[in-house]
């Protein structure tokens, strides 16, 4: 058995190494090196190693280059720039209709990428432009950009579902399920809100001019199907088999990756140049993804070996605390390191941790992975240091200010908050669909 002091520093160790500039991955590695050379001594490298061998030979990671690679090509594929033409034109004429066609798509690329970030990056590129045209106020525009690119955190095939269930030794079909409901509620929650805003503040968002609606409603419908129904039978396609016991999750996510070069190929739009592109991304972003991977298994296998855990579930225990008071305390560490770590680094550290002492007090994890990753989007939502306000400075108007997107996004955190809320009292909300998986 370990020494648990040398388990209570190796957070302080890890939090200070991040503030000091170094990148998180590196960060876990070399706190985790170094506890184990205080712990094991000469032979902390072989059971470093043990450790992670036991991260390369769990199969399900293989998901998640396939997953990425199907959001690249879908990225490059033209259908972005099709699928918001048809959302404006569908929507465009309602109050803040940029704003709903804007979180539209983000839903539908949210479950075509599965990737935190680039559905942000990619939409914002597309909407800001057209939403400053009709001079949309800069908060909403934030707001609405933000909140649909933190879609990406629970829509399937989420990559933060895949780690998260890997990591918490749950289904990840039944996880896919779970967070299917959720996420429904999530975006109606802002599309009410955008709507309801633009209803009694028109000048936040006003209707786009009817002239640039002169299209036949052939050609409407054309660009409707011929973007939106493609991207929604893939994903379907991807989705529905792991939830329905058809395929495994990696077996699934590389008939995604092969239907997304035939979308590309059918829109015209194959090359060497963007199967490179697609492959670099899918390359760089694995290899990130990966390496906080190894490097969060390594901190969390050191840290329980030193006593962590058991330091960890005896304070608890000390606490005497109700089921109830343990969810919030969980779900509150969960968003407050969410201002510090990226989702991948929590989910690794954490759900280890805590998993154990929430099945010991009875309650469901699924239920809880729910809630646990709607606490992840809202931390990425959330300001001063939301990775969501970060992302849109890169893509943002000169005229846009950080409190202007601040602002912006804090409606959209109440939105999530409420269906937090609404899951937590109302289980079924998660757990309804699960029990359909694999009939």
């Amino acid at each position: 058995m370990g020494d648990p002091l040398l388990a209570g520093l190796m957070f302080p160790t890890l939090f200070l190494l991040i503030l000091l500039g170094l990148p998180v991955a590196f960060s876990l590695i070399v706190t985790a090196f170094g506890f184990a050379l205080l712990a094991f001594g000469d032979i902390a490298p072989a059971q470093l190693y043990r450790f992670v061998d036991k991260v390369a030979s769990q199969p399900t990671f293989a998901a998640i280059p396939l997953f990425v690679f199907m959001g690249a090509m879908l990225e490059r594929s033209g259908i972005a720039a099709r699928l918001f033409e048809a959302m404006r034109l569908w929507l465009g004429r309602l109050p803040g209709g940029l704003s709903l066609a804007a979180l539209s798509m983000c839903a539908i690329f949210a479950a075509g990428t599965g990737i935190v970030g680039a559905v942000e990056v990619m939409v914002g590129m597309m909407a800001i432009p057209a939403m400053k045209k009709y001079n949309y106020s800069n908060d909403l525009i934030a707001g609405t950009i933000c909140a649909g690119g933190s879609l990406g955190t629970m829509i399937p095939p989420s990559i933060v579902v895949v780690v998260y269930a890997t990591q918490g030794q749950l289904s990840i079909g039944d996880l896919f399920a779970a967070v299917i409901i959720p996420s429904i509620l999530m975006v109606a929650c802002f599309l009410g809100y955008a709507l309801a805003r633009c209803a009694l503040r028109p000048q936040d968002g006003p209707p786009v001019a009817d002239e640039d609606f002169a299209m036949p409603m052939r050609d409407k419908i054309w660009i409707t199907l011929t973007s939106l129904l493609p991207a929604l039978a893939l994903v379907l396609a991807v989705v529905g088999s792991i939830i329905a016991g058809i395929a495994a999750p990696t077996e699934a996510a590389g008939v995604g990756a092969l239907g997304t070069i035939i979308l590309t190929l059918f829109y015209r739009r194959l090359s060497i140049e963007v199967l490179w592109s697609a492959t670099r991304a899918t390359l760089v972003i694995t290899a990130m993804v990966m390496l906080i991977v190894v490097g969060g298994t390594m901190f969390t296998s050191i840290f329980q070996i030193n006593g962590g855990r058991q330091l960890i579930q005896s304070t608890i225990l000390a606490m005497d605390l109700s089921s109830g008071e343990l969810i919030l305390i969980v779900l509150l560490i969960i968003m407050i390191l969410g201002f510090v770590l990226d989702w991948i680094s929590i989910v690794l550290i954490c759900v280890p941790i805590y998993d154990p002492l929430l099945r010991a007090a009875g309650i469901d994890p699924v239920w809880f992975a729910v809630l646990a990753i709607i606490a992840l989007q809202t931390s990425y939502l959330t300001p001063p240091m939301a990775p969501s306000l970060f992302y849109l400075r890169s893509i943002a108007p000169p005229d846009m200010s950080y409190r202007q997107m601040a602002f912006g996004v804090m409606p959209f955190v109440a939105c999530q908050v409420l269906v937090m809320l609404i899951v937590y009292f109302f289980p079924a909300t998660a757990l309804w669909l699960t029990s359909f998986v694999g009939i």
